[in-house]
């Protein structure tokens, strides 16, 4: 109870609390006009200010008058003296139209983000969302990251809610008489998120009536668990990564770097998303148990092992990722005395560590232990009126080129 006697709306508590801890700042509402964003969106006008309030709506287009609904709640909000904005995407029809209008989702609402210069988007998931993530997870195979669930608070994303029940959500649209819709792909059982929610949760709920409460405390427990995970990963968490150094951590550290310097090299496209991936899009733990067999396997040579959108090559005692293909545009010479291009079989230089000797650059790479992919992309510069190679990548300046190609010191 408040000190004048009326109980605290846990809704608006619960986003004053993020707002509390963001700080002031512009706040993006992520909306499409259900019942868990509109009350989110409700809360925060409230708590924050109008003023302080954009509400986005994204238009995924997938259904006949999609851009009507969302012009609709973006009347709402206006109509509460808050800012509006739709957001039109073109959603892929790919394998899992689920997966595919989410990225299209948190694509446009990042965009946004840097448009607006939010200080943070808030999300209207609830501890019934979080509950069907967990369990979703655990039927596709999660590994003990995945078990944690979405993130209250990942990058600019921000969920107020997430510790809420939806019994708070419908008590708090029903007591401000808020016009909250009901999407009708909710009811579509062919996405995975509503075979779960109709059929399977009660089915487990039958045997568990305690079920969505025990798959909230796994999902706080393995939080808890990859916090102190983390830690230890990320200090050996950056390409290339020192396979030595990794193989002497356990095994569940190791794994832990990988899907850390995977998401940190974007592989699959976006940055970590504000779903909490705990490995990059497209790994899976059966990916990263392949990884971790070739840090722990004694070095011997080159090798390569191709995972989902990337090709990871261990050369010496580093794992790389094999670098992209450099556009042939981008190696075409400019004009003047000297031409840059890519580096050929039998080029030789004078590098400045040897003094003027002259070596095959080949050789050069070797000696600086170069992975083969690596240096099979590598530019030189050669000066035009003798032929010779001043600059090679991954080797620098040959001898006595500094004094022509550095600019002059005042």
């Amino acid at each position: 109870m408040s000190g004048h006697g009326r109980a605290v709306d846990p809704v608006r508590a619960a986003v004053k609390g993020a707002a509390d801890r963001l700080g002031p700042g512009l706040y993006g509402i992520a909306c499409s006009g259900g019942a868990d964003s509109l009350a989110l969106a409700h809360a925060t006008i409230a708590v924050v200010g109008a003023a302080h309030v954009v509400v986005l709506t994204i238009d995924h287009q997938l259904q006949p008058g999609s851009r009507e609904l969302a012009e609709t709640v973006a009347a709402w909000a206006r109509a509460q003296g808050a800012s509006a904005v739709v957001e039109p995407v073109t959603v892929p029809r790919t394998a899992s139209l689920e997966a595919a209008a989410r990225e299209a989702r948190y694509a446009a609402l990042e965009r946004l983000a840097d448009r607006l210069g939010l200080a943070a988007i808030f999300l209207g998931h609830t501890s019934r969302d979080q509950a069907e993530t967990v369990l979703m997870r655990i039927v596709r195979g999660t590994g003990p990251a995945g078990l944690a669930g979405m993130p209250a608070h990942r990058g600019r994303f921000v969920r107020p809610l997430l510790a809420l029940p939806r019994a708070a959500i419908d008590a708090y649209v029903a007591a401000h008489g808020l016009p909250a819709w009901d999407d009708p792909m909710n009811e579509d059982r062919r996405l995975t998120r509503v075979r779960m929610r109709k059929d399977v949760l009660p089915a487990l709920r039958a045997e568990n009536p305690q079920l969505d409460a025990a798959l909230l405390r796994l999902a706080r427990g393995a939080a808890e668990w990859l916090e102190v995970i983390d830690a230890l990963a990320r200090p050996f968490a950056t390409f290339p990564l020192d396979c030595r150094a990794l193989a002497r951590q356990p095994a569940a550290v190791r794994k832990r770097a990988v899907s850390l310097a995977l998401e940190a090299a974007g592989r699959e496209g976006a940055p970590p998303g504000p779903e909490g991936r705990t490995t990059a899009p497209g790994y899976t733990a059966l990916h990263l148990d392949e990884i971790d067999r070739l840090i722990t396997r004694p070095a011997r040579g080159q090798v390569t092992l191709d995972v989902p959108g990337a090709r990871l090559v261990r050369s010496y005692d580093q794992l790389r990722l094999a670098p992209e293909v450099p556009d042939p545009a981008a190696l075409r010479p400019p004009a003047g005395p000297y031409v840059l291009r890519a580096w050929q079989p039998g080029d030789r230089m004078r590098p400045a560590r040897l003094k003027g000797r002259s070596r095959k650059l080949s050789d050069l790479y070797i000696d600086a232990k170069v992975p083969r992919d690596v240096r099979a992309h590598a530019r030189v510069l050669v000066r035009t009126t003798d032929g010779a190679i001043v600059w090679a990548e991954h080797v620098g300046l040959a001898f006595g080129a500094a004094e022509n190609l550095l600019p002059e010191r005042a």
